[in-house]
């Protein structure tokens, strides 16, 4: 009780672990731990709960270590994909981030711009990589943090979610203009009208064998 009174263990650093999407600067920031805090005092349950409001991080925990260091611990959603979604005025397209659970992780900034400057260098590594879905119509209407709720994003989330490694693979785009007319772009450039997300693996079985006798 004494020790706790007194302010013995004050906080001197924190530090971040796991955190590849957020910088470190960010995390400190979500985190807001309050300058007086000291290792038998501090509000983890308030850190967490912070760190956890924020799109990118799925889980989060506080580990004390004696004297005075605090370690945020953050494991991170991945992206699953990036949609281009028209703007509010509908003059430009813009690039959102989606996680694997389907929440909307972030917009994109454009490389090069100072915006972009703040941004971790592993958004754009991440968001080269996986796969792109265009053709969203206007009116879907991201917001860091919620859940995809638009029918068309789903529907192509889904799709690659439910094929195979042997053909979700070959995936470079989606176009998501409706439900019923999904269509998967190969990195070969073979186009698959793949429509509604039901019966995933018999439609794949089928555009597999038309490629593979019509090579």
């Amino acid at each position: 009780a004494v020790l706790y009174v007194a302010g013995a263990f004050p906080v001197t650093q924190v530090t971040v672990n796991g955190s590849d999407h957020l910088t470190n600067e960010e995390v400190a920031a979500i985190a807001a731990v309050p300058a007086d805090s000291t290792l038998l005092r501090v509000d983890t349950a308030g850190i967490v709960a912070r760190l956890e409001s924020d799109a990118w991080v799925e889980s989060a925990g506080v580990t004390k270590i004696p004297p005075g260091t605090l370690r945020l611990d953050i494991r991170e959603r991945t992206i699953k994909a990036v949609v281009q979604v028209p703007s509010k005025d509908g003059s430009a397209l813009e690039d959102w981030a989606i996680a694997s659970d389907g929440m909307w992780l972030m917009k994109i900034p454009a490389q090069g711009t100072e915006e972009a400057s703040k941004v971790s260098a592993a958004v754009y590594e991440d968001a080269a990589a996986v796969l792109h879905i265009t053709g969203v119509p206007y009116g879907v209407d991201p917001v860091a943090g919620t859940y995809c709720a638009d029918a068309n994003v789903n529907n192509a989330t889904d799709i690659i979610s439910g094929l195979s490694d042997n053909l979700s693979s070959q995936v470079k785009s989606v176009v998501a203009s409706g439900t019923e007319t999904t269509t998967l772009t190969l990195e070969s450039g073979v186009e698959i009208a793949f429509g509604d997300a039901s019966d995933i693996r018999e439609k794949e079985r089928v555009a597999l064998q038309l490629m593979q006798e019509h090579a």
